[in-house]
């Protein structure tokens, strides 16, 4: 039985058999190696904290294409050392928020490997690459897009004799049988969801300057039949320009576009690179057209029509006044309007011998503001489209349609609500808006109270959490290091006056206009009077709070200049 050995002196790490590991070792078995992250260093380099991230129990969630899928349960993060007792307070107080850090995000839900099996690529790209590329390992040849623990594999990445498996992080992976006039098949989505760019909601908007979007997710629907193989293959990711919407305690924050940097240098750069990997782009663009997001897609549609590619098709489809007033069978009409592109497109599809009888050879990229609950209902219809298709390889008689296959369609549904939930819950927090129409075909008003709920959810989690989310992700990643030179690290973010004044005044003055109004004065002027007075005072501080927002979120501290200009 191999054995990865480490020496807490040196930090060398070899590969051996379990006879050669001294009896003194703390050793422990593992289901998985994640990698090595380095938290908080000392006053110098013979100090560094190095730590092993560990998978400690996971469970098979499911076959894809004959391969066993895992999904990482738990975890262990590892110290090298025996001690960090040479650490200041200080530095003692940073490892304990660094390491909360990286639980948070390693118990975000959704981490999946396979041992005999890229999950980072689509079955069009496996199918058409190289016996060397075939040849590599897992690891070397994983698209870096998709591979969460990257950065903590750094270390690894010389030691060929180590087996590491990359750890993607799609949001959900779903796997089903399907049964149709007496025809089984398998059927699965999986949305993998790009490292690059990564966070959350209103921290991480538009591109960065490689062109990378923010809230990027490659989502492919899988179909088994008989030994032949079909995929499709769409795309999401925020508006590819540069813009923000920093919370700042409104419901829904202002959208502002940078006006200090070239767009287009950007914007041409994410294209140039979705042309490459997926072929020509169909845009379809579902933000409101008026309002405070009608300078976003004037501004999208300008810049696909300067950039001139005839590779780009760009489609604006006002979702919220389309769909308004329960009006959700309008959604018709976008599909209507892409039908003849999303045949041309095609799909993918491979026969029981291995050989290649379709390729898909263009993409939809959806968007709306998040990327998540409009945008997954589009994408659902795409699929089921391309669904019917598909299953036209031997299980779907001539004109039947999914629709009419009562079970099927319930497994469908509920598997694209469950993907937009997941999906919701990475980048904003809680489980999707719309998924009762995602789920049952039709908006309810059961739906609307949800969606009620979980805005409110959303609303507190993006104002008041978020910052150490989005700090989470960025020191998992890799987006920062600690370096070896720093005595601390930039996680105190000592607040002004107003932080604790304003809040305490508010509260104050709203309970004195409360306590007046029940306790009332000798005369109805006196208590008129104190409850002006008090009323007044709290709404003037709440005023003041709402003024000063930006001071009262919970803003990121690792990053703040590179993510917030």
């Amino acid at each position: 039985e191999d054995v990865l050995a480490i020496d807490r002196v040196s930090t060398e790490m070899i590969l051996t058999v379990r006879r050669d590991v001294p009896a003194s070792a703390d050793s422990r078995p593992i289901s998985g190696l994640m990698g090595t992250i380095r938290l908080v260093a000392g006053s110098c380099t013979a100090w560094l904290c190095m730590y092993l991230v560990v998978i400690t129990k996971k469970k098979k969630v499911g076959d894809l294409l004959g391969h066993a899928v895992w999904k990482a349960l738990e975890f262990d993060i590892i110290s090298y050392k025996k001690t960090i007792l040479h650490l200041t307070d200080n530095q003692m107080q940073d490892n304990k928020t660094f390491l909360s850090m990286i639980n948070h995000v390693l118990h975000t839900d959704g981490f999946y490997f396979a041992t005999d099996y890229d999950l980072t690529h689509t079955l069009q790209r496996l199918a058409n690459t190289s016996p060397e590329f075939q040849e590599m390992s897992l690891l070397e040849r994983a698209d870096q897009r998709f591979v969460w623990n990257g950065h903590l594999l750094r270390e690894f990445m010389t030691q060929p004799e180590v087996r590491l498996h990359p750890c993607s992080l799609p949001f959900i992976l779903t796997s089903h049988s399907g049964c149709i006039n007496g025809k089984v098949f398998e059927w699965s989505i999986i949305s993998r969801r790009s490292c690059f760019r990564a966070g959350v909601r209103y921290y991480v908007r538009g591109i960065d300057t490689e062109g990378h979007a923010a809230n990027y997710v490659e989502t492919e629907q899988v179909v088994q039949f008989n030994s032949a193989k079909a995929s499709y293959v769409q795309t999401r990711g925020s508006i590819p320009f540069f813009w923000s919407q920093r919370p700042n305690l409104k419901y829904k924050p202002k959208p502002q576009i940078s006006k200090t940097v070239n767009h287009l240098d950007g914007f041409q750069r994410h294209f140039d690179s979705q042309i490459i990997l997926y072929g020509r782009q169909v845009i379809l663009n579902l933000i409101n057209q008026k309002g405070s997001e009608k300078p976003l897609e004037m501004a999208f549609d300008k810049m696909v029509s300067s950039l001139g590619n005839g590779m780009i098709k760009y489609i604006a489809f006002d979702f919220h006044k389309e769909c308004s007033r329960m009006r959700w069978h309008r959604l018709q009409i976008l599909l209507d309007m892409v039908a003849e592109m999303q045949d041309d497109f095609g799909y993918f599809l491979v026969d029981a011998d291995g050989k290649v009888l379709l390729n898909q050879d263009g993409m939809f990229r959806s968007n709306c503001m998040d990327c998540l609950d409009r945008t997954n209902v589009i994408q659902s219809l795409l699929a089921r489209r391309s669904l019917q298709s598909q299953l036209r390889m031997g299980v779907l008689h001539t004109g039947q349609l999914i629709e009419e296959q009562a079970d099927f369609e319930k497994t469908y549904k509920n598997a694209w609500a469950d993907n937009a939930d997941a999906c919701a819950k990475q980048y904003a927090g809680t489980g999707a808006l719309k998924t009762d129409f995602t789920r049952t075909g039709k908006r309810t008003q059961w739906g609307l109270v949800m969606d009620g709920w979980n805005s409110m959810i959303r609303y507190y989690k993006n104002n008041f959490s978020d910052g150490f989310r989005q700090d989470s992700i960025d020191l998992f990643l890799g987006n920062y290091a600690v370096e070896e030179s720093d005595s601390t690290a930039p996680l105190r973010d000592p607040k002004d006056w107003k932080f604790l004044t304003l809040p305490i005044i508010m509260v104050v003055a709203f309970s004195m206009c409360i306590i007046c109004l029940l306790m009332a004065g000798d005369t109805w002027t006196e208590t008129l009077a104190y409850v002006l007075f008090w009323g007044s005072s709290s709404v003037v501080t709440a005023g003041l709070i709402l003024f000063n927002g930006l001071d009262f979120v919970d803003a990121p501290k690792l990053l703040q200049k590179e993510k917030l200009d």
